[in-house]
């Protein structure tokens, strides 16, 4: 049974550039979404969102979002509120760096193994959510 769009869940990153911990929630949705079959998921940048790009608002509005945030500002998770988006799950990087206790993950413009592995396991984690809220989805 192929997924319908409605069905689709988006991933949306934090912008965050310039900070190591943007640049982690990006590579992580990005790695995300090559283990995810696009059908399924799919992502969307943040400034067409913040800027009320009328197609991005249509999509955030219409499909279940996991944001995915570097710091505790939330800009990704309270810009698809504002704009009426359906925030089904939530990522900040921050709480991945619980398990990394003095790690030294890059800067904003590279990230070294440590900061590779973090994007990876976060990764990991919202590829599980993709699945997890997609079949609850068909349980309805």
């Amino acid at each position: 049974m192929k997924t319908s769009t409605s069905e689709k869940v988006l991933l949306v990153p934090c912008s965050g550039i310039g900070k190591v911990h943007g640049l982690i929630a990006r590579e992580a949705v990005y790695r995300a979404l090559e283990n995810t079959d696009p059908d399924k998921a799919d992502t969307m940048c943040l400034s067409l969102l913040v800027t009320a790009d009328k197609d991005t608002v249509a999509a955030i509005r219409h499909h279940r979002c996991i944001t995915v945030d570097g710091c505790p500002k939330l800009c990704a998770y309270k810009n698809l509120e504002i704009a009426g988006g359906k925030v089904a799950q939530s990522v900040r990087v921050v709480d991945a760096f619980k398990g990394h206790k003095g790690a030294r993950p890059g800067d904003g413009t590279a990230l070294t193994d440590e900061g590779w592995q973090i994007a990876e396991e976060i990764a990991q984690d919202l590829t599980n959510k993709v699945n997890q809220l997609l079949t609850a989805g068909k349980e309805k």
